[in-house]
C-alpha cells in the first residue's frame, strides 16, 4: 500500500458539543441581518416552491415549478422544518443555517484529519477561510442543494478516512438524495479503494447508487422522462459538450477554485509550500485531489448554466489546503499570507468583478433583492390593478405571495429576459406597466463590451444584450415613472399612466 492510514481516538464529547454550538451561533448570528431577505433567483423558480408543494400536498415532485431529477432530500428537511414551526422565511433561512454550521463543523474536523503532521493551526484557518467566503456566506442561508451536498460529502469524505466505510457509504447515500451530482464522491471512495486492492471494501460505495436509481425510477413512471424535464434535460447533459463550451467551463471552474476571489493568494501559497515542505504526502490529499478533479472535469461537461456554486462541496478542500499550505510556510509569511487571503475574501463580499457573475456569489444578491422587493411594495400600492410585464424572476416576485415581495399575488405577462427579442413578443397595450432591471452585472469597464468578446460569447453562449429602458419606452409607449439604483444595480418602472397615490383612510 502506497498511504499508511491510522485509526484515531475518540475526542472528548463535551468538546465537541461545544465547538459545534459555537459554530451554529456564529453562523446564525453573522446571517441576521437577512434572515427576513425574500428568496432569489433558483429559490424562488424551484426550490421552495417544490419544497412548499411537498409541504402542503405531500406529492415528491413539483407542481408550481418544472419537474426534474433533482432528489426531493432538502425539499423533505424544509417541509419537516415547516411542519414544526410553520412556513416563513425566517425558518427557512434558519434551517439552511443550521446545515450549514454542520458544514464548518465537518470541514474543521476534516482538516484537523488531513493536516495532523502540518504546524500550527490549520483546521482553524481553514474553518475562518470558508466562514470567510462569499459564496459560502450566500449559499448558507439559501434553500437551494449545493451547500447541503458540500455537508455531506465533507462528512463522508471525513468518514472514509477514517475507515468507517459503511457509515461514510450511509452519508453518501443521503448525498445522492440531496443532490444526483453527489454520486461522483461514492464513485472516487469505490475507485480508491479498489486501486488499493480491497473490493470487498469499495463495495460499500456501490450502495449509494440503488436510491438515486429508485429516484430516477420514480421520476420517469411519473413524467414519461427519467431527468423530468426534456429542457433539463437537453441543458444540462448536452450544452457543454460542445470543445468550445467544454474548455471555456473547465477555464472558469479553475479560475473560480485557485483564483477568484483572492484565491490566487492561496494557490501560490500552495505552489510555495510544495517547494518549502511538503504538506500533501498522505493518502487523504489524494483522495482529496481526487475529489476535486472529479468535480471540475464533471462540471465541464455537466450542467448548462456553468455556475459557481457547483463547486460548493469541494470548495472547502481547496480552502484546506490553503491552509495547510500557509502553516507549513515560514511564520512571517504565513501571517502575512493569513492575513492577506482572509482581508481578501472578506472584500469579495462587497467587491464585483469586471465581468457577468451570477449575483448569488457575493453580497450582490443582496442588492438584488432589495431592489426588487422595494419595486414590488411600490407596484402593490400604486398599480395594484396593472396589467404588468417583467422578466423572470421579478414575474415569479410578483405573482407569487409565498416568497416574500407582496402581500397577494398579480398578474403578470413575462419574459424570458430583456433582449430585443423577447421585447418584441409583448404586443402594444397589452401591459399597463413595465418593469426592468439589470439581469446581470455590467459594469462600467464589462469584458464582455470588448467587441470580440462579445461576438465569442453572442456565438457559443447566445449571449443577447439588454435593451436600453428609453428603447422599451419608445416600443410600449410608456414612460419612467420610478427608478432606484443599488452598488451598480438598478431597476426602473415604466408606466403608461401616472401612478395611483395610495389611499390615506382617517383614523
Amino acid at each position: 500500500m502506497p498511504w499508511k492510514r491510522r485509526r484515531r481516538g475518540s475526542r472528548r464529547p463535551w468538546r465537541v458539543a461545544a465547538l459545534a454550538a459555537v459554530l451554529a451561533a456564529l453562523v446564525l448570528a453573522l446571517h441576521l441581518p437577512f434572515l427576513h431577505l425574500p428568496f432569489h433567483w433558483d429559490e424562488a423558480g424551484q426550490f421552495v416552491p417544490a419544497a412548499l408543494d411537498l409541504y402542503r400536498y405531500g406529492d415528491l415532485l413539483p407542481r408550481s415549478a418544472a419537474p426534474n431529477v433533482h432528489p426531493p432530500g432538502v425539499m423533505l428537511y424544509l417541509a419537516a422544518v415547516w411542519k414544526v414551526f410553520g412556513y416563513s422565511i425566517p425558518a427557512t433561512r434558519a434551517a439552511m443555517l443550521l446545515l450549514a454550521a454542520g458544514g464548518v463543523f465537518v470541514a474543521f474536523l476534516l482538516a484537523i484529519e488531513l493536516c495532523r503532521a502540518t504546524p500550527g493551526v490549520p483546521a482553524f484557518l481553514a474553518a475562518v477561510f470558508l466562514l470567510a467566503s462569499p459564496i459560502f456566506y450566500t449559499q448558507a442561508m439559501m434553500a437551494q442543494l449545493d451547500m447541503p451536498a458540500m455537508v455531506f460529502t465533507l462528512l463522508a469524505f471525513w468518514l472514509f478516512l477514517r475507515d468507517r466505510y459503511a457509515l461514510s457509504a450511509a452519508a453518501c447515500a443521503v448525498l445522492v438524495m440531496v443532490k444526483e451530482t453527489g454520486l461522483l464522491a461514492p464513485l472516487v471512495f469505490a475507485a480508491v479503494l479498489a486501486w488499493e486492492g480491497r473490493r470487498r471494501a469499495a463495495l460499500w460505495f456501490l450502495l449509494p447508487a440503488v436510491p438515486l436509481l429508485a429516484w430516477v425510477a420514480y421520476v420517469r413512471s411519473r413524467t414519461g422522462n427519467p431527468l423530468g424535464d426534456e429542457y433539463f434535460a437537453t441543458y444540462n447533459l448536452q450544452y457543454l459538450l460542445h470543445p468550445v463550451r467544454a474548455a471555456v467551463a473547465f477555464v472558469r471552474r479553475i479560475y473560480h477554485l485557485f483564483f477568484e476571489n483572492f484565491h490566487w493568494l492561496g494557490t501560490m501559497s500552495m505552489l510555495a509550500a510544495v517547494w518549502y515542505a511538503n504538506p500533501y504526502r498522505t493518502r487523504g490529499w489524494a483522495v482529496a485531489a481526487l475529489l476535486v478533479a472529479a468535480h471540475v472535469a464533471a462540471f465541464s461537461v455537466f450542467g448548462g448554466a456553468i455556475l459557481e456554486r457547483y463547486l460548493l462541496p469541494v470548495l472547502p478542500l481547496v480552502l484546506i489546503a490553503m491552509a495547510a499550505a500557509l502553516s507549513a510556510l515560514p511564520r512571517l509569511v504565513s501571517a502575512a499570507g493569513t492575513m492577506a487571503l482572509t482581508a481578501g475574501l472578506v472584500l469579495s463580499h462587497f467587491w464585483n468583478p469586471p465581468y457577468p457573475f451570477p449575483y448569488e456569489n457575493n453580497l450582490a444578491m443582496v442588492d438584488f433583492v432589495e431592489l426588487q422587493q422595494t419595486a414590488a411594495h411600490y407596484l402593490e400600492q400604486n398599480y395594484a390593478n396593472a396589467r404588468i410585464a417583467t422578466a423572470w424572476p421579478m414575474s415569479e416576485a410578483l405573482r407569487n405571495k409565498d416568497l416574500g415581495y407582496v402581500s397577494f399575488g398579480h398578474p403578470v405577462i413575462r419574459l424570458a429576459d430583456f433582449s430585443a427579442y423577447a421585447l418584441d413578443r409583448v404586443p402594444r397595450g397589452a401591459a399597463d406597466v413595465f418593469v426592468v432591471f439589470s439581469r446581470e452585472w455590467s459594469p462600467p469597464h464589462n469584458l464582455l463590451q470588448i467587441p470580440v468578446v462579445e461576438k465569442f460569447w453572442r456565438r457559443f453562449f447566445g449571449y443577447q444584450g439588454q435593451v436600453a429602458a428609453g428603447l422599451i419606452e419608445a416600443r410600449l409607449g410608456m414612460k419612467q415613472v420610478q427608478m432606484w439604483s443599488q452598488r451598480g444595480q438598478w431597476i426602473i418602472i415604466l408606466a403608461a399612466r401616472e401612478p395611483r397615490p395610495p389611499l390615506h383612510l382617517p383614523y
